[in-house]
C-alpha cells in the first residue's frame, strides 16, 4: 500500500471505480460486496430471552473479501466508509467498523447523495461520525423481521397443508401486509354487483354552418342517470324533429402543473407502467446509473443521485442547471422560474429527489454508452426531473349545455393553447383507457341546431381493477407500510413465494396466498393488520431519531407477538383448496387437480397416494391458435439439456394442431385481420405484431426484433416443440 494513505470502503465495485478516478493516488478504493456480517441463516440468531441480543457472523461467502479489508485497514491511516446515505448503508458501516477492528479515531464516515467529482471531493473534506441512531433503527428492523419470520413461517409449515407446500411458506412483517392488501381487493371484486347504465350522444347538424357536434344526454334538467333501455328509449322518442338550443356556453383556461421529480415508490411506479418493468429491477438498473458508468468523453461518472428517497427536495444548483438547460432547448416561454416541491410529512427527507446528477448530460448525449434498459430508466428520471421545473401547460376548454324541451345534453372540448411541461413529459396512470375528446366546432349561445342521428350504448359499472405492481406500491406508501427502500423486496417476495401472480399486468392472490392470509387473520391479525403495521414503521422512525430505545421496540412487540405463538401452536390445520380440472387422469380416469409443489403447479390425481399419476400445469391465455382458432395454453418447464427453465405458448388442440411458440398472446387483435397479436418475451414494452403471413400488416422475423439469431427460431409461424 505504498504511497496510498487513506482507504475507501464502498458497497460495489463499480461505485469504487467511479470514485477512485476523483480522489486521485493518495486514496485507495475497496468494494464489501454489500454485507460482510449478518445474522446467521440457519437459525434464529436472536437471544430473545437475554434482551433480543442478536448474534452477528461474517458470511461465509464473502472471507476472501474480509481478508482482503483486513489487510488494507491495517495499514492505513484513515479509513473512510462510504456505504450508501440511508439505514442500510449506514449499518454497514458500522459492521465493517466493528468486524475490521477499526479505532474510532481512524473511522470516518462519508456518504454521497451523487457521486460526481465536486461532491465525492466535497465529503471527503467533511467525514463524521457513524450515526448510531441510524445503526439501531436499522437493528430494529432486522431482528423485527427475524423474529417473526424465523418464528411464524415454521408454524406455516405445521399448519398449513397439503404438505407438500409447507416448506415454501414464509411469513413477513411487511410481506404479510401486502398480500393481505391484494387479497382485500379480490374480495371487493367477488362482492361487486355490476349496474346496468346507459350512455346516449345526439349528433347535432349546424344551420347552414359546416361541423357537427356530438353532445352527452345530462339530465332532464338535472343530472340524471339512464338506467336502462326503456329510458333510452323514452328520451329518443321525446326528442325526434324537435328543436335543440344552445342554452349555455362556458370557456375557461385550464392550467396544468407537472409532476414533481420522482421519489422511490413514484420511479418505480412509472418505471412499471412506461417501460414495463418489474420494480425489483427498475431499482437495480438505478443503482447501476447511481454508482457510475462509463461515458465518453468524461469518463466513468454517476448519472443520476440517490435512488432510494421519499424527499422532494432538489439542490439551489441543480434547479438553476435545470432552468438554463429548458430556456436554450425550449425558449424563455416555457420557464418561470425554479419549482419547489413540499415533502409529505411522513417522509424522512434525508436526500434529495431523484434527478440526474448533471441535467446537460441529455439521455441522447449518453445513449451509445448505456445498456436499452439502462437509457431507458435514465431517459424517464431526466425528462420528468426537466419538465418538474418547466411551466405549465394551458388549455382552452369549452362547456356546451345545449337543451330539447326538457333534456339537458352537454358538449365538452379541450384543445392545447401552450405545451409547456408536456412538450418533454406526461405522467401516465394506472387506468390506460383514455378518453378521446372529438373537435368542438366554435358554437354561440342561442344557436339552433337539429338532430341527424343517437348513439346508445349499454354500459355496467366495473368492479375496482386488481391491483398492478404500480398501484401496490402506491397503496403500500399510502398505508405507510414499509419505506422506500423495501417495496421492490416486498412485491418481489410475495411473487416469488407463490401468494400473489401476475395475470397480464394484475397481481392475483393464488390459493396459497388466500390460505396463509386466513390462518393469520385468525391467530396474529396485528401481522396482517396494515394500521399497525404503518404504526411499527412510525416507531422505527423515532429509533431513528433518537426517541426511543430500539430494544424497546422488540419488547413492547414481543409482549403480543409471544403469547400468539404459543396460541397458534395449538390451532387447528387448513388446508389450500385444490382446484378440479377437466382433464382426466390417465391412470386411473379421476379428474386432475392442481396441485403447487416446490416448482410451481402441476396437475396431480386426487387420488394421491393410491395414484401417483402427474402431469405439467398449462395456464389458459389471451387470444387464438392462429392455426386452427382454438384455446392457448402457457407452459413452465425446465429443458433436460440446457437444465435452463422456459416458457411456451402452444395450442389447446395439441393432437391435431402443432402449433407453438416462444412469443407471448396478447389480448390485442389485428385492426386488418381480426387474428390475435404476439409480443416478444423479455424484459421492458414489447409492442404486439400480426404473425398472419397473409395480412398486410404481417411483420416478417427479421424486423421482429430478436435479439440474436437464435431468437429468430421462436417464430410462431415455424417453430415447433414437444415441449
Amino acid at each position: 500500500m505504498a504511497g496510498q494513505k487513506n482507504l475507501v470502503i464502498v458497497e460495489s465495485p463499480s461505485k469504487a471505480k467511479t470514485i477512485e478516478k476523483y480522489l486521485g493516488s493518495e486514496y485507495l478504493v475497496k468494494a464489501s460486496m454489500g454485507h460482510l456480517r449478518d445474522l446467521p441463516e440457519n437459525r434464529l440468531g436472536v437471544d430473545i430471552d437475554n434482551d433480543f441480543k442478536p448474534e452477528y457472523i461474517p458470511m461465509e461467502s464473502k472471507q476472501a473479501v474480509i481478508s482482503e479489508l483486513r489487510k488494507a485497514a491495517k495499514n492505513a491511516d484513515s479509513i473512510y466508509l462510504a456505504t450508501d446515505p440511508d439505514r442500510e448503508g449506514e449499518a454497514i458501516s458500522w459492521h465493517l467498523k466493528e468486524l475490521l477492528d477499526i479505532p474510532d479515531e481512524k473511522t470516518q464516515r462519508i456518504t454521497f447523495n451523487e457521486i460526481t467529482k465536486r461532491v465525492v471531493l466535497d465529503s471527503i473534506k467533511s467525514p463524521r461520525k457513524i450515526d448510531s441512531d441510524l445503526v439501531d433503527a436499522q437493528q430494529a428492523r432486522r431482528v423485527l423481521d427475524r423474529i417473526v419470520g424465523y418464528q411464524l413461517s415454521p408454524l406455516l409449515w405445521k399448519k398449513i397443508r397439503p404438505s407438500g407446500i409447507g416448506k415454501h411458506l414464509s411469513a413477513g412483517r411487511v410481506q404479510s401486509v401486502a398480500t393481505r392488501l391484494v387479497i382485500d381487493r379480490e374480495n371487493e371484486i367477488r362482492a361487486f354487483r355490476s349496474e346496468e347504465y346507459w350512455t346516449l350522444a345526439v349528433i347535432l347538424q349546424r344551420s347552414g354552418k359546416p361541423g357537427k357536434i356530438t353532445a352527452l344526454f345530462y339530465g332532464d334538467p338535472k343530472k340524471k342517470t339512464l338506467s336502462d333501455e326503456e329510458a333510452v328509449k323514452s328520451v329518443v322518442g321525446s326528442i325526434q324533429g324537435k328543436t335543440f338550443t344552445v342554452s349555455a356556453v362556458k370557456r375557461t383556461e385550464k392550467r396544468r402543473q407537472p409532476a414533481p421529480p420522482f421519489i422511490t415508490s413514484t420511479l418505480q411506479q412509472e418505471a412499471s407502467r412506461k417501460l414495463n418493468m418489474a420494480p425489483y429491477y427498475t431499482m437495480s438498473i438505478a443503482q447501476q446509473l447511481y454508482e457510475g458508468v462509463d461515458v465518453k468523453g468524461e469518463g466513468t461518472i454517476g448519472l443520476i443521485t440517490y435512488m432510494r428517497t421519499d424527499s422532494l427536495r432538489v439542490s439551489e444548483e441543480a434547479l438553476s442547471a435545470a432552468g438554463g438547460v429548458i430556456r436554450s432547448r425550449y425558449g424563455d416561454a416555457y420557464y418561470t422560474g425554479a419549482r419547489r416541491y413540499k415533502t409529505k410529512g411522513a417522509a424522512q427527507d434525508a436526500h434529495e429527489a431523484i434527478r440526474p446528477s448533471d441535467v446537460s448530460l441529455t439521455p441522447d448525449t449518453v445513449k451509445g454508452d448505456l445498456s436499452r434498459d439502462q437509457y431507458r430508466l435514465y431517459k424517464l428520471i431526466w425528462e420528468r426531473f426537466l419538465a418538474s421545473q418547466m411551466a405549465n401547460a394551458v388549455y382552452d376548454a369549452v362547456t356546451a349545455d345545449i337543451t330539447c324541451g326538457n333534456y339537458v345534453f352537454r358538449a365538452a372540448d379541450q384543445k392545447v393553447k401552450f405545451a409547456g411541461f408536456t412538450a418533454i413529459y406526461e405522467e401516465s396512470t394506472d387506468d390506460e383507457t383514455q378518453k378521446q375528446q372529438s373537435s368542438m366546432p366554435d358554437v354561440n349561445e342561442g344557436e339552433s341546431l337539429t338532430l341527424a342521428d343517437t348513439d346508445s350504448q349499454q354500459h355496467f359499472t366495473q368492479p375496482p381493477a386488481r391491483y398492478t405492481e404500480a398501484s401496490l406500491i402506491r397503496a403500500l406508501e399510502e398505508n405507510g407500510v414499509g419505506r422506500p427502500s423495501t417495496y421492490a423486496s416486498i412485491i418481489s417476495t410475495i411473487e416469488r413465494r407463490g401468494y400473489v401472480e401476475r395475470v397480464e399486468k394484475h397481481l392475483v392472490p393464488t390459493a396459497v396466498g388466500e390460505t396463509v392470509n386466513d390462518f393469520l387473520s385468525q391467530h396474529f391479525l396485528n401481522i396482517i393488520d396494515v394500521e399497525f403495521t404503518a404504526n411499527m414503521e412510525e416507531k422505527l422512525d423515532t429509533v431513528e431519531t433518537g426517541k426511543v430505545q430500539w430494544k424497546q421496540i422488540l419488547r413492547d412487540f414481543y409482549k403480543d407477538f409471544g403469547k400468539e405463538l404459543k396460541d397458534g401452536e395449538s390451532a387447528e390445520q387448513m388446508r389450500v383448496p385444490e382446484e378440479t380440472t377437466e382433464e382426466v387422469c390417465e391412470v386411473c380416469g379421476r379428474n386432475l387437480v392442481v396441485k403447487i409443489g416446490p416448482f410451481g403447479k402441476f396437475l396431480g390425481c386426487p387420488g394421491y397416494p393410491e395414484c401417483k399419476f402427474t402431469k405439467p400445469f398449462a395456464e389458459r391465455m389471451p387470444g387464438r391458435c392462429p392455426k386452427c382458432g382454438g384455446g392457448l395454453l402457457r407452459y413452465r418447464g425446465k429443458s433436460k439439456t440446457t437444465n435452463k427453465n422456459y416458457t411456451l405458448y402452444y395450442c389447446e388442440n395439441r393432437k391435431t394442431c402443432d402449433f407453438s411458440t416462444f412469443d407471448i398472446p396478447t389480448e390485442d387483435n389485428c385492426s386488418t385481420c381480426g387474428e390475435t397479436m404476439f409480443k416478444l418475451s423479455g424484459k421492458g414494452r414489447r409492442k404486439p405484431f400480426c404473425i398472419n403471413p397473409t395480412c398486410k400488416d404481417f411483420l416478417p422475423e427479421d424486423k421482429r426484433g430478436y435479439d440474436n439469431k437464435s431468437d429468430a427460431k421462436k417464430s410462431p409461424a415455424k417453430k415447433k416443440t414437444n415441449g
